[in-house]
């Protein structure tokens, strides 16, 4: 699998883009639902990866810079046919070191409390994420979790 930054321009990012905000959308309230359209991805503070095996996009993900000591986890998504190989955690764990590459001290995530995102939140227990308050400019949201996972422990 490779790792590399991902293009909002290439199709193959933007269909898989699109099927991660047809899940969301599918599986939250409006109201409750904070994935980003891929034009809303495409700012100088938002580093977009995608996995690739073979000529295949696998997966994306993003790490989006909150101040010069926090990154934000967003827009996590796995191609279906590539799910339960590894392909979220491999992209995980490259948004976490460009986060440390960055010099970033913490990462924070929101991600849905409900059945639909049970293996994101499995994931990022695994990775060391742990359960925290709101921040930036989300609000208690019972259909909502959010994590947090400090840069400063070891690598």
């Amino acid at each position: 699998m490779n790792i590399a930054p991902a293009h909002l321009s290439d199709p193959a990012v933007l269909a898989l883009l699109s099927a991660h905000v047809a899940h969301c959308d599918g599986s939250s309230p409006a109201e409750s639902n904070h994935r980003l359209e891929a034009a809303a991805l495409d700012r100088p503070e938002i580093t977009v990866l995608g996995a690739w095996k073979g000529a295949d996009l696998a997966g994306i993900g993003a790490l989006m810079r909150l101040s010069a000591q926090e990154g934000e986890i967003k827009s996590m998504h796995t191609a279906a046919s590539h799910r339960g190989r590894g392909v979220a955690r491999a992209i995980l764990v490259a948004l976490i070191a460009q986060a440390r590459a960055d010099g970033l001290t913490a990462l924070l995530l929101e991600t849905g409390s409900n059945s639909p995102f049970a293996a994101a939140r499995a994931l990022y227990e695994a990775h060391g994420f742990k359960p925290t308050s709101p921040f930036a400019n989300y609000g208690p949201d019972p259909w909502s979790v959010f994590y947090a996972l400090s840069l400063m422990d070891a690598a």
